[in-house]
């Protein structure tokens, strides 16, 4: 019962105080502007404490999973002195993506601090290099530092990982300084060939999704279906041995990287899946696809740990954090990511209600305010995106559309979100039962 209470208070703390924040940016925006707000309340449903101020009522109310600020003539026309409709575009539009700037600014912080604290960068330097790999038979050593790679300036780990990524196998310029002197190499980086299934699984070994195109989407595995063997062997509802038996398999065939010249789909042999798809048990084979990565073969020293590095690893961390929502959005929609992959309320408590300890608490408040703030902006009817995109045709067209058809907009946006909204709730229940 008290960890049930727990788990409660923490979801409704996490999730209360993102939608303070976000209304509390709307709010604050349009006193600034002269807006008069009626009523700025956090939650929905039946009122359960309120006090009227000297313009604005305030109200908390029994589901706390929303919120609002609403404005003198912000659902229709209105002639009073600090209507909304009769504010300045420009004031309209700082209003409506305060809430999100708010959620925006607060993840951006709060992930800096974490990520600052939690020690130095990887830097340019060197530590060692790895046996039978291009670096080493290049004659780079401990201790260089690694300038740039086909041009491109080399500061951290990071940047290098980068340039790594772009890696077809191509010959590769690098530059590295070995006591205050710059050497040129020509490296062609040394392939690890992997083979890949494409499934993503949850901690009871339940597919949470797969990848476009693989072979385990190509085979016919599903969403929300439920490992139960690999190979015939138990997973016993665990994603440790699920992986474990999975990297076992990955292992079997070592000459997938030791001999060019063979068929490598002689030795890529099927995994067969045993899967609980509803009340039914299905098995599945798949074939791994053979993914090639490119590596120099290098470990990377710490930078040393001050409060300056510090800080630049918390501003390096921080930009990764942030431009993984913005991949994450574009990936959704350029298909490479379904809806049935997105989280709505439902999957957010579950995964807060994990969280242990203080750091994983805040990280995922920064991840669920972040995501808040950049979904908002989405230029979709009803989200606060939709009613910028209004009003940017509004200035365009220097008159506010018709009443009506702006009506009928946001009507079409509320009914896309709805439906969105219950997708992804019954896939959240699919997935945590």
């Amino acid at each position: 019962m008290v960890g049930v209470l727990i788990v409660a208070i923490k979801i409704i703390v996490l999730l209360g105080f993102l939608i303070l924040i976000h209304e509390l940016g709307h709010f604050t925006v349009a006193k600034l502007c002269k807006v008069k707000v009626n009523e700025f309340a956090i939650g929905f449903g039946p009122t359960i404490w309120k006090k009227q101020g000297k313009e604005t009522k305030y109200a908390l109310r029994l589901i706390p999973l929303g919120g609002f600020v609403s404005m003198e003539g912000e659902d229709e026309e209105s002639n009073e002195e600090g209507s909304f409709s009769k504010a300045s575009i420009p004031k309209r539009m700082a209003i409506v993506v305060a809430g999100a700037t708010v959620n925006i600014i607060f993840a951006v912080i709060v992930y800096f601090i974490l990520a600052s604290t939690t020690g130095t960068y990887i830097s340019n330097e060197i530590d060692s290099t790895i046996d039978n790999f291009a670096a080493r038979e290049a004659g780079m050593q401990s201790g260089d530092k690694i300038i740039k790679i086909n041009d491109e300036e080399i500061k951290s780990k990071y940047d290098l990982d980068k340039e790594m990524e772009k890696s077809t196998g191509e010959e590769l310029k690098v530059q590295v300084e070995r006591n205050g002197e710059l050497l040129d190499f020509n490296i062609k980086p040394t392939e690890v060939k992997n083979k890949v299934t494409g499934i993503y699984i949850d901690d009871k070994a339940k597919i949470i999704t797969t990848d476009k195109g693989s072979s385990a989407e190509k085979a016919g595995i599903e969403n929300n279906d439920e490992i139960l063997k690999i190979n015939g062997q138990e997973v016993n509802g665990s994603r440790d041995k699920a992986i474990e038996i999975l990297n076992q398999t990955n292992n079997e065939n070592q000459n997938i990287n030791e001999n060019e010249n063979e068929n490598e789909n002689n030795d890529n042999k099927p995994i067969e899946f045993t899967l609980k798809r509803g009340n039914a048990e299905v098995t599945i084979k798949v074939v791994p696809d053979i993914v090639s990565t490119y590596y120099l073969g290098v470990n990377m020293k710490y930078a040393e740990d001050s409060f300056i590095n510090r800080c630049i690893n918390g501003w390096m961390e921080t930009k990764v954090f942030v431009f993984s929502i913005f991949d994450n959005i574009r990936q959704l929609f350029t298909g490479n990511v379904g809806i049935d992959q997105m989280m709505g309320p439902v999957g957010i408590s579950e995964v807060v209600a994990k969280t242990n300890g203080f750091r994983e608490f805040f990280e995922m408040m920064a991840l669920i305010s972040l995501s808040l703030g950049v979904t908002n902006l989405l230029p979709i009817p009803a989200l606060d995106g939709g009613k910028l995109l209004i009003l940017l045709i509004e200035a365009i067209r220097r008159k506010p559309l018709k009443q009506q058809t702006e009506i009928n907009i946001q009507l079409i946006g509320f009914a896309i979100i709805i439906a969105i909204f219950l997708m992804v709730t019954y896939n959240d229940i699919l997935r945590i039962f």
